[in-house]
């Protein structure tokens, strides 16, 4: 028998049971309407479209790349290039849809973009005093992955304008005071998960001087992006980065198919070596890769290269209508907010919620306790599920706020499950209300 002492202690961390508990909650009660999970919604889906794009392909290796049948066999079903085979697709792609001019040697294809955070961090942190600084609260896939590493993460407060860049530069200073070395900042600056909050246009410029001052890279990461609801996209920060400074990570799991797992790194960066050699950080990214997965699968990476191609290298083209129909269950849900939760009513006074630009997320903050225990009696009592914003955070914070994300469902389930959390709530407000009467 193991000794659970003699494993690794990330894995006793609360944070490693999150998805575990969710999961339970979903299957417990499937007839619940779920607010939880940030999926893409399956009405975009269709079987068919799998063999198009994958024939597709085919025809792009044969016709524009001029290769041999046998070649052809051998790129789709032998073990492939470790840093993948559509990469000039995808550097194509980005400058058409982010504007980033990226070399196709500088991007390593990933297994999705957890994949991608993992080899980053794992090249980048060579030393104890290294920190990762993140947004708080934070996506629980990099703090994981920092805590299986033996990293070390900083939290910096996100406001509703995002990131805190004057707490920002307060712990890049306090950190150097300390003999610490902030060796990269994990973001997504246009609709975070959790919060749904993006970073200004001026706050961008100013991160990316206080990065390039710090000597620290930003790890940019992006699902959300194409997912706008108002006003014009924002720049990314790989797209106004002229020092080096951001490594882009991307992933088609929102823009294409979660299932394929494909995602990719663009690491431009370049690197000195012993003798005064010099090659793109791309390359050491691909030595850690070869000996996590060898290689994305080819198949995998093919659907998405005829996807691509098919769109003439246009993701953002492509998701015209996903973009509108995340728009209008983004507008369903604030609209239902405003209805079921009346300024009007003495129980949903305090109750309130930030109105994102795009993506798939909302917070909401209570003036009660948010924890597993009212995440129980919301699933079996209203027959509705959301996340408890506490999973989001390092150590203490958001005891008093959930997570909503309305990717998954439709207007309809959407108007009727914000209806079910509104009788929770006023029911739990009613409660306390009571227990303070008995107290008292």
């Amino acid at each position: 028998m193991l000794l659970q002492d003699a494993l690794h202690p990330s894995l006793t961390d609360p944070i490693l049971d999150v998805m575990n508990f969710l999961n339970e909650i979903a299957l417990r009660f499937p007839e619940a309407i779920s607010f939880a999970p940030g999926r893409p919604h399956e009405k975009f889906y269709d079987t068919q479209q799998l063999t198009t794009y994958l024939d597709a392909y085919i025809r792009h290796l044969s016709q524009e790349r001029g290769l041999t049948e046998a070649q052809i066999r051998t790129n789709l079903f032998q073990y492939g290039r470790t840093n993948g085979h559509i990469h000039g697709l995808i550097s194509r792609m980005l400058e058409k849809d982010e504007g980033i001019k990226a070399a196709p040697e500088s991007i390593v294809v990933t297994v999705g973009c957890q994949e991608g955070m993992f080899i980053s961090l794992r090249a980048l942190f060579s030393k104890p005093t290294d920190v990762l600084l993140v947004g708080m609260p934070c996506y629980i896939g990099i703090t994981g992955a920092a805590k299986l590493l033996d990293i070390e993460v900083v939290p910096v407060t996100e406001r509703e304008d995002g990131l805190d860049l004057n707490e920002l530069e307060r712990t890049l200073e306090a950190l150097k005071a300390a003999g610490k070395q902030p060796r990269a900042l994990y973001l997504v600056a246009d609709f975070a998960n959790p919060s749904g909050r993006s970073l200004p246009e001026p706050a961008r410029k100013r991160l990316l001087e206080l990065a390039a001052r710090a000597d620290m890279l930003i790890l940019e990461d992006n699902p959300y992006g194409f997912f706008f609801r108002e006003g014009p996209r924002k720049p990314t920060l790989k797209s106004m980065d002229d020092k080096g400074q951001v490594i882009y990570l991307g992933s088609f799991s929102k823009s294409a198919f979660p299932s394929l797992r494909v995602g990719y790194a663009v690491a431009d960066q370049r690197v000195l070596g012993p003798a005064g050699e010099q090659h793109l950080l791309a390359e050491e990214f691909s030595k850690i890769k070869s000996l996590l997965t060898v290689n994305t699968s080819s198949i995998c990476q093919a659907i998405i290269g005829g996807m691509l191609v098919m769109n003439d290298c246009s993701l953002l083209e492509a998701n015209h209508e996903a973009i509108r129909f995340y728009k209008e269950n983004m507008d369903a849900t604030l609209q239902a907010l405003e209805r079921h939760f009346p300024r009007s009513e003495a129980w949903s006074r305090d109750v309130t919620w930030n109105v994102p630009d795009g993506g798939y997320f909302l917070v909401m903050k209570l003036p009660i306790e948010v924890d597993e225990a009212l995440l129980e009696q919301s699933a079996r009592h209203h027959q509705v599920i959301w996340t408890p914003m506490r999973y989001f955070y390092l150590g203490t914070g958001g005891e008093h706020e959930l997570r909503l994300s309305c990717s998954y469902l439709t207007p309809e389930r959407i108007e009727e499950g914000i209806s079910r959390l509104a009788r929770l709530i006023k029911s739990a407000m009613e409660q306390r209300g009571a227990r303070a009467l008995q107290a008292g």
